[in-house]
């Protein structure tokens, strides 16, 4: 009896999470790489969040690919010389832009030919090893389900933090800027009213010494 609860357990702990990570899911695209070229990919994150990328790229004989990820200060994330098949990882230490760049090299006087880069990205929860987790922590298969749903829901709340935070930024700038326009209109509808009465007093005044009214 035990040991079915905890099969049926262990089945809503797996569907519960890839129902979660079904709106985490991370990004994978492949391309072609044409020789001498260079390709970047451009991706926000939020502060403090890991990000994991693992690439491959197709071999061509006497090309070589220069894998590049920048911050949008110029800085390097990671950096890899004839990148062939591998991984990079990072966390970010406040709101980013990033760039992955791969670069194609070809010799001088050499034919060139397109190479196949396959690049998947993930961030958050997804892009956390949680291989040996388990028997680092002496965690069950069971309670490193719990843990893995637990730090997505943890994210998640984290997530919904955020754009509760940007959304209240902007409505405070879009109230700041109303204020701002409706001052404006004012002062500018004194000035209006404060001209038409200057020319109105000017106008009186220069008929009266023309002598054309009394």
């Amino acid at each position: 009896m035990k040991s079915r609860w905890s099969s049926s357990a262990e089945v809503w702990l797996h569907l519960s999470l890839m129902l979660a990570l079904s709106a985490y899911t991370g990004s994978s695209l492949m391309f072609q790489l044409q020789p001498n070229a260079q390709k970047c990919l451009r991706e926000e994150v939020h502060k403090d969040v890991l990000v994991s990328g693992d690439y491959e790229i197709s071999e061509v004989a006497g090309q070589v690919v220069d894998l590049h990820v920048v911050d949008s200060k110029g800085g390097f994330l990671a950096k890899k010389d004839h990148a062939e098949k591998g991984r990079f990882t990072f966390t970010t230490d406040e709101y980013e832009v990033y760039e992955i760049c791969f670069i194609s090299k070809v010799p001088h006087g050499q034919h060139g030919f397109p190479q196949e880069v396959y690049l998947s990205t993930k961030h958050g929860v997804e892009a956390k090893n949680y291989e040996g987790f388990d028997e680092a922590a002496k965690l069950k298969p069971l309670e490193l389900e719990l843990k893995r749903l637990e730090d997505l829901s943890q994210s998640i709340v984290e997530d919904f933090g955020y754009m509760k935070a940007r959304e209240e930024e902007m409505r405070d700038t879009n109230e700041s800027t109303n204020s701002r326009v409706l001052y404006f209109s004012i002062f500018s509808m004194l000035c209006l009213l404060g001209l038409a009465t200057w020319q109105v007093l000017y106008l009186r005044q220069y008929f009266k010494q023309k002598k054309l009214i009394e």
